[in-house]
């Protein structure tokens, strides 16, 4: 909560009589008086917090709405563009298809998606919701447009969230309550009396706190043991933006100090150096660079630009006017206002010079009410997991509303999904995503619950009755053993879940075996660059059947921690495992590992690519055989498979290679260059590139939308028409057709259905 922005005034006398709303009816500024220590640093007074109704005085004290009507603008603005990049407007048709067979994992059951034309109208409500916002246009109802749509679709779909769109509907939330059509907005020049008038200082109370929010609770999440010791988010210190710190620092220390030790300080601080003037130009500096950084290093679309957006609301209020100030004459026109003096405003309260008290209106008291209860739920929630006990797994609550960002990171090794016929008894198994177009319902025993009662639902079209349903999942997280997360032995089906219970079916994380990570390091630092190796704990009483491939040669399996025992399954052989023994495994066949002590297992598998070992080793000969034909010192004559090596500039050529292992190191060379031009691209080329393919990804969603919308009101054309308007509507720019079919279906993750 902030003060400073405040200016005297009245529009509400002592005995309560509402005077008229213009500037001849506001009292006569009075002398300034010398502020307290405690109102310089922190904008109000120890007074204002005495009683109940000096609270609701400085909550709705008149505030300059310059700050809040630039943040609308940028916020509307923003949400545009997110529509059709991450909300999914450019893909909309692939995941929403009318009648796909598809397993879909909504908050609620009841909510399921529309027809598909009737899902582009719920997005054209929200882009233009979004629009009105950015414009300030018919304010309220183009928040309320916004919101309502936007929440359906977040609530339509689990598998999307993650912290900054839950962000982006509290923004929308606060906006649909707050004045933010004040200033530059449409409503201002419809509507005089509105037009740069005073907002109340709950209004920038809420957001500031909002934003101090993302960033405190981030930090206290981040005090978590694992990202203190550097595990949450290791592989970032390898990405070529933690370059300059390698000049002084070794990549275990840029992990450490810099990636974790980092973004724990940031987030802890960034929300107390933004509010006070004397550090706010220092957290200017760290928060945009550490938000530049963040747009480099992960997929997290407008979400970098939206905090940067934030920022300025903890300067003075009436900075955009002094910016714009700045500005030619000529502009002034298009520009905001600058004039330093808004008009008063009903929804503030101004107190009289010879007055010490007011009389309130209900809505300055409602205003304060919902600007605490606000800022209370917005605390509690992070941390309350205790009531939603259903939605915790290894980690607590439904992902989105924690905070919790980049706190804990996963890896899959293994995951198994087998069905069992209710009425032969016949047992199956199915593509891990089968019917899905995510995989994030591998770690949330909700959606598994969800997932396993549509594959109930569906398995019958393919004669499998009343069939069971049993995950095997095997997760790392933070770098730890690959372990199971749920009870391969419980049918999910049939399995008892609630929202507000513990998950009987979720396996414990094994925390006692954190301390072996730091011997991981040591022992996969001792192997050499074709060897990998993979860490496996497991429960007394199971166990894991794994296929070992043909191409995983020399693979043996070495005890850590444990009692197991290895069954070969073709050669019916047992062998037992202690600690330190180990036993080589067959290619290409069946093997099972049983858990036999009481405590867990813990084993690792160490096993060589041969076939990819072998790979490189012609791809090395055969780019040794090219260096000598190019430089002249190879006398020998090539024989007719290898004659494309000499033309490997010329595009084609590989099309021309018979040698299977000739043709894949061409195009492996080509796609080389390739990356290494991108990578070396100027800047230009390199924001032509990036407009071009947004250009391309809008266009589809814009065309896509004018057939949807074409489709509802006059109705369906012929298939040869349509199939040609969604045809041009796929066009791509000319390097990106060859591969336009298996690039989407990355995207959407639809290539598994």
């Amino acid at each position: 909560m902030e003060a400073r922005d405040a200016t005297p005034g009245a529009l509400v006398n002592s005995t309560g009589e509402e005077q008229t709303a213009t500037k001849d009816a506001a009292p006569k500024k009075e002398t300034p008086q010398t502020k307290s220590k405690m109102e310089k640093v922190f904008g109000f007074r120890k007074e204002d917090l005495t009683s109940w109704h000096s609270l609701v005085t400085l909550l709705n004290r008149p505030t300059d709405p310059a700050s809040l009507g630039i943040f609308r603008c940028l916020f509307g603005l923003l949400m545009v563009i997110d529509i059709t990049q991450e909300r999914g407007l450019s893909h909309l048709d692939f995941k929403y298809l009318d009648g796909a067979p598809v397993c879909r994992f909504p908050l609620f059951n009841v909510l399921q998606p529309l027809s598909l034309d009737w899902m582009y109208l719920v997005y054209v409500v929200m882009f233009f919701g979004a629009l009105g916002i950015m414009l300030g246009c018919f304010y309220r109802l183009s928040c309320l447009m916004f919101i309502s749509t936007y929440w359906y679709i977040f609530f339509l779909d689990k598998t999307t969230w993650n912290n900054h769109s839950y962000l982006y509907g509290l923004i929308g939330f606060q906006l649909t309550l707050m004045d933010g059509n004040r200033y530059w907005s449409i409503d201002g020049l419809r509507r005089p009396s509105i037009r740069n008038a005073h907002v109340p200082l709950w209004n920038y109370t809420l957001l500031r706190t909002q934003i101090f929010i993302v960033y405190f609770i981030a930090g206290i999440k981040k005090l978590d043991a694992d990202w203190v010791e550097g595990y949450s988010m290791s592989y970032l210190a390898h990405h070529w933006l933690f370059d300059p710190f390698k000049v002084i620092l070794p990549v275990e220390l840029v992990n450490l100090l810099v990636v974790h030790g980092g973004g724990l300080v940031l987030d802890l601080t960034a929300g107390y150096l933004l509010f006070f003037d004397a550090t706010r130009p220092y957290a200017f500096f760290f928060v945009s660079y550490f938000h530049c950084m963040n747009s480099q290093l992960f997929s997290i679309g407008m979400f970098s630009y939206t905090m940067l957006a934030t920022s300025p609301l903890f300067c003075y209020a009436d900075w955009p006017r002094k910016f714009f100030a700045c500005f030619p004459e000529f502009l002034r026109a298009v520009l905001p206002l600058t004039s330093p003096d808004p008009q008063p405003s009903t929804s503030c309260v101004y107190n009289e010079i010879q007055s010490t008290t007011s009389k309130l209106r209900l809505k300055h008291k409602l205003g304060a009410i919902f600007t605490i209860l606000y800022i209370i739920e917005q605390f509690f929630l992070p941390y309350s997991h205790f009531i939603t006990q259903g939605y915790n797994n290894w980690t607590n609550g439904l992902y989105g509303y924690s905070w919790d960002m980049m706190v804990h990171s996963r890896s899959h090794q293994h995951v198994k999904i087998t069905y069992k016929d209710g009425k032969t008894g016949e047992i199956g198994y199915l593509n891990p995503g089968v019917f899905t177009q995510t995989r994030r319902w591998k770690d949330h025993g909700d959606m598994l619950k969800q997932y396993a009662t549509c594959l109930n639902q569906f398995l019958p079209r393919y004669n499998i009755s009343d069939p069971e349903i049993y995950f095997d999942i095997w997760v790392s997280i933070n770098e730890r053993f690959q372990q199971r997360i749920f009870d391969p032995r419980v049918d999910v089906v049939k399995a008892d879940w609630s929202p507000f219970r513990p998950n009987t079916w979720l396996m414990p994380l094994l925390v006692d075996l954190s301390p072996w990570r730091t011997k991981f390091q040591e022992i996969e630092g001792s192997l050499d660059n074709q060897t990998e190796i993979v860490f496996i704990a497991d429960f007394p009483g199971l166990h894991l059947e794994n296929f070992v491939s043909q191409d995983l040669g020399n693979t043996s399996i070495s005890v850590l921690q444990g009692k197991v025992n290895v069954e070969i399954v073709e050669e019916k052989k047992n062998f037992t495992l202690q600690p330190g023994e180990q036993i080589k495994v067959p290619a290409g066949a069946y093997h099972k590992v049983y858990t036999v002590s009481e405590d867990p297992s813990c084993y690792m598998y160490i096993y060589v690519n041969t076939t990819e070992a072998a790979l490189q080793e012609n791809f090395t000969k055969l780019l040794e055989l090219q260096e000598r034909v190019r430089n002249g010192t190879e006398t020998e004559p090539l024989p007719p498979e290898l004659q494309p090596l000499i033309t490997a500039d010329d595009e084609g050529s590989e099309l021309n290679a018979t040698d299977p292992i000739v043709q894949l190191f061409l195009k492996r060379q080509r796609r080389m260059k390739e990356v290494k031009k991108r990578r070396e691209a100027g800047a230009l080329e390199r924001l032509e590139r990036f407009a071009v393919k947004k250009y391309y990804t809008i266009r589809r969603g814009f065309l896509m939308t004018a057939i949807a919308m074409r489709n509802l009101v006059v109705g369906l054309p012929s298939l040869e028409q349509l199939t040609r308007e969604v045809a041009f509507a796929n066009m791509k720019e000319p390097q990106a057709e060859a591969n336009q079919d298996e690039r989407l279906k990355d995207e959407v993750g639809h290539g598994e259905l």
